[in-house]
């Protein structure tokens, strides 16, 4: 993978970061690499291939998050996601949920660093986009030093095209998956350690990035950068990537051209049987800052849940909002 290929991407996000999600991100940048949510080797295997893994040309560049621990069954469901034409496979390793914990994958696997290794020789061995991984800098008691070491020497002896490290630990004893969102400190120094002991693997860093600036000084010593929940709490952020970190001109001018120009892919989607609220969710928070944004959001919350509710009931909530930005204090 190229520098380039990685520069800044979204995080995957369980239960949020669906086809929708994925077509609305896209409006606001060009380049940004955007996930999947992760997929069980169960459901793609003996599920709905189609539902889950169905995705328009326009959200390339895209990758597919896996979630498993049996060679095996990875390297088949590799096959069938590549078949679909994602651009990148991508093992998880870091998610801490108790239901991963339970079908052995996630952040558990950070304690067994030579299945891993045997997952993505077993996936790079079937398919010829990149083999990526995601992971934490450990889980529970570990000592960070060791255990992302291992990981790391593990994945790149069975060939991994690049290292996604959200650069906290996973608590999987006393702390909920939300905790273990924000309650482990960050720690970016050991995920720079790792990157300068290992110059030649990429590595994208995740955890706590929030604006472009921090993103240009994590850029500074990792190959990628990758954003979270600010992406989707505050989505016109995203606006800024392709101009401050690739020199390119955004998509759209604002936050108001951006609702513009996802238009045609919602009124598609209406048609086709989606709820508006389905699509809307995704941009709730994309005036924040703006006089009339709580506006904007409550009456998407309130008429845009109704059965009905159509581009008309988007139009109404976004005459809610100014297009003058508040002066500064």
């Amino acid at each position: 993978m190229t520098p380039a290929d990685i520069r800044f991407s979204v995080a995957p996000m369980m239960d949020w970061t669906d086809r929708h999600c994925r077509a609305f991100h896209r409006v606001l940048s060009r380049r940004a690499r955007l996930y999947t949510e992760m997929v069980t080797t169960g459901a793609l295997l003996h599920g709905p291939r189609e539902r889950l893994l169905a995705f328009s040309e326009a959200e390339h560049p895209v990758a597919v998050q896996l979630g498993g621990s049996d060679p095996a069954a990875l390297a088949e469901a590799a096959r069938i996601a590549e078949g679909f034409g994602y651009d990148e496979i991508n093992l998880n390793v870091g998610c801490p949920s108790d239901r991963v914990q339970d079908g052995r994958f996630g952040a558990c696997l950070m304690r067994e660093p030579g299945l891993v290794g045997e997952c993505v020789a077993a996936m790079k061995a079937t398919v010829s986009v990149p083999v990526t991984v995601k992971c934490r800098i450990g889980v529970d008691d570990q000592d960070p030093e060791a255990a992302l070491d291992a990981l790391a020497d593990a994945v790149v002896r069975a060939g991994v095209d690049a290292l996604v490290v959200h650069a906290r630990k996973a608590w999987l004893q006393g702390l909920s998956p939300k905790e273990n969102r924000d309650v482990p400190p960050l720690d970016y120094d050991r995920v720079v350690r790792l990157k300068r002991a290992r110059p030649g693997l990429p590595v994208t860093v995740n955890g706590g990035v929030t604006s472009m600036a921090q993103a240009r000084r994590h850029l500074d010593e990792f190959d990628g950068v990758m954003m979270g929940r600010k992406a989707y709490s505050d989505p016109a952020v995203l606006l800024a990537i392709d101009p401050e970190l690739f020199g390119e001109p955004a998509p759209v001018a604002d936050p108001f051209a951006a609702l513009e120009a996802f238009a045609p892919y919602m009124a598609r989607a209406l048609a086709g049987g989606t709820r508006l609220h389905s699509l809307t969710r995704h941009t709730l928070g994309l005036f924040n800052g703006r006089p009339g944004a709580r506006a904007y959001r409550r009456h998407l919350a309130t008429c845009g849940m109704r059965s009905d509710a159509d581009l008309a009931t988007l139009r109404e909530a976004v005459a809610l909002v100014s297009r003058e930005l508040p002066e500064a204090a």
